[in-house]
């Protein structure tokens, strides 16, 4: 298990993170930091353990709302992909109704023009 030193308010706290995980685990730290250094600019000091809690908060909401974000859009892909369903079996059933129809008109020309040579009527497969 890897350790890292992170500063969060002006003090030192040493954390242990998987192998690997040390940049991320400083740059998470250092982006709660900046939540930390936010409050303290808008209230002064506080107390010791209101402005982290303050800023966890904050964090919270933020985490909060990117979940409700990310939940209308799965809601709005799953929307969108029973709509192409949709669509793609309704272009399915068109292009039988269409081959049918070209089928047909196909057979037609074929019977007008034996009737004009006086020839058969040649199979279509």
């Amino acid at each position: 298990m890897a350790q890292v030193t992170v500063m969060i308010d002006g003090k030192a706290y040493r954390m242990a993170c998987e192998e690997g995980q040390e940049a991320h685990l400083t740059e998470l730290a250092g982006r709660f930091d900046r939540y930390v250094g936010h409050l303290h600019s808008q209230f002064g000091e506080i107390g010791a353990l209101r402005i982290p809690v303050m800023s966890g908060i904050m964090v919270m909401d933020e985490l909060a709302e990117t979940t409700r974000r990310l939940q209308a859009l799965e809601a709005e892909v799953e929307n969108l992909k029973r709509n192409r369903d949709a669509v793609l079996a309704g272009n399915s059933r068109l292009e039988d109704s269409i081959a049918g129809a070209l089928e047909e008109a196909s057979q037609k020309i074929l019977a007008i023009a034996a009737k004009v040579s006086g020839r058969p009527v040649p199979e279509v497969n």
